[in-house]
């Protein structure tokens, strides 16, 4: 437990804005959750309710909520509630600075200004660059690391994490950083949670899939913004043992799926079990022995939702049949009943994550042709979209700022 003399009062108003800031980060595009409009009815009374706790060292994390997703693939999540993600952004923010100035370039996951298209751009230059603009030969080696999330060692997550902290933070409030960093790390999400769902919506989700299942001391739970985050700072070491340790200049990756490009095939085929080697011997991690794929560049890449040939970046069949289905989704509900406001928030977060992705490639008239077709036309009374079909907005939105 932290010591509370450590702490004087300038530290607890810096903690009180920092929390505070972190409210305004965690409610975007959360605004209109149940979850989100409790804390926001008693919105000084709950973040000063946290600022006590975590001054005084009594926080710990609450219930989560536990489902399963089928899209884009499918898997476990578990929602935290509403006031502990407003800790985990602020965790986030204070370590984020300190970890962009330690990534490499080319992870992409969960960093302002990268993401995912960033990736498929950098795939797509690799594979112009080491091929000479498709003058000459090279290869394309992608990887996967089997059931990543369930197997994290959380004990080596903490102990980097600590060190890491240790070495490069320098605020006043380091103390009360390192004891939330060990509470999110090693809380234990299974306990005590709240099921969303069947239990038969678990059937057919592999064991390395689910939290439930994952070894002793294993497992970050996916949905939490420190999972994501603290999954990179995880995979940082692969990063440098590929770019530093085996000098390859044609190297990314998002999350766990990563892709080397080199002119040698011979020489990435070599390359399979030293990465097997490493990840099982530092990082207690396996490679995924069904998703290797060692091709040459002109077969094409399937990257992060794309496929990606000699210039031409293809939207996947998979982007497309999810997005059909999500309309689908968005129609059955409408037949049944009057949209709510939290309804409004699901079709615009839904449809406009589909249409973000979409729209950096040629599809205008496959979303032009699915949104006109599909949709049903009740929508159309409560959304509009702007004429390049890149985005949804709600019209009652829109006439309540005119008037």
């Amino acid at each position: 437990m932290i010591q509370l003399e450590l702490f004087d009062h300038t530290d607890r108003t810096r903690l009180s804005e920092d929390l505070f800031s972190a409210y305004f980060d965690c409610r975007k595009n959360k605004r209109n959750t149940l979850n989100a409009l409790k804390f926001e009815k008693h919105l000084e009374r709950n973040v000063f309710e946290l600022i006590d706790e975590i001054y005084l060292g009594t926080y710990n994390p609450g219930k989560s909520i536990a489902f399963v997703v089928t899209k884009p693939v499918k898997r476990e999540v578990f929602a935290a509630d509403f006031r502990d993600r407003v800790v985990h952004h602020w965790l986030i923010n204070k370590l984020n600075p300190l970890f962009e100035n330690w990534f490499i370039q080319n992870s992409y996951a969960c960093r302002e200004g990268k993401g995912t298209h960033y990736g498929i751009q950098q795939a797509d230059h690799f594979i112009k660059e080491c091929s000479e603009n498709y003058t000459k030969p090279c290869y394309l080696l992608k990887l996967d690391i089997q059931g990543f999330f369930m197997h994290i060692n959380r004990k080596t997550l903490y102990t980097r994490l600590t060190q890491f902290i240790n070495e490069h933070y320098r605020e006043n409030d380091k103390g009360l950083v390192l004891e939330i960093t060990r509470k999110i790390i090693f809380n234990q999400p299974t306990q005590h949670c709240i099921i969303k769902g069947r239990k038969a919506d678990w059937e057919g989700l592999p064991k390395n899939k689910s939290l439930f299942h994952s070894p002793p001391d294993c497992g970050l739970p996916i949905g939490n913004l420190t999972s994501q985050v603290f999954a990179n700072f995880y995979l940082h070491p692969l990063d440098i043992f590929i770019t530093e340790d085996l000098g390859i200049n044609y190297y990314g990756r998002y999350v766990d799926d990563f892709i080397i490009v080199h002119c040698d095939k011979d020489y990435l085929k070599s390359l399979i079990g030293k990465i097997s080697n490493f990840l099982h011997s530092t990082l207690q991690l396996t490679l995924h022995p069904k998703k290797i794929y060692l091709q040459q560049y002109n077969k094409g890449l399937k990257f992060l939702g794309t496929v990606i040939k000699p210039n031409r970046i293809y939207i996947g069949n998979r982007t497309k049949g999810n997005f059909y289905l999500a309309i689908q989704q968005q129609n059955k509900l409408i037949e049944h009943r009057t949209p709510q406001k939290e309804d409004y928030a699901h079709f615009i977060s839904s449809m406009n994550a589909y249409l973000g992705i979409m729209k950096h490639y040629k599809t205008y008239k496959i979303r032009k042709k699915m949104i006109h077709n599909l949709l049903n036309p009740t929508w159309w009374k409560h959304m509009s979209i702007h004429r390049c079909y890149s985005k949804f907005k709600r019209i009652n939105k829109i006439r309540n700022k005119i008037r």
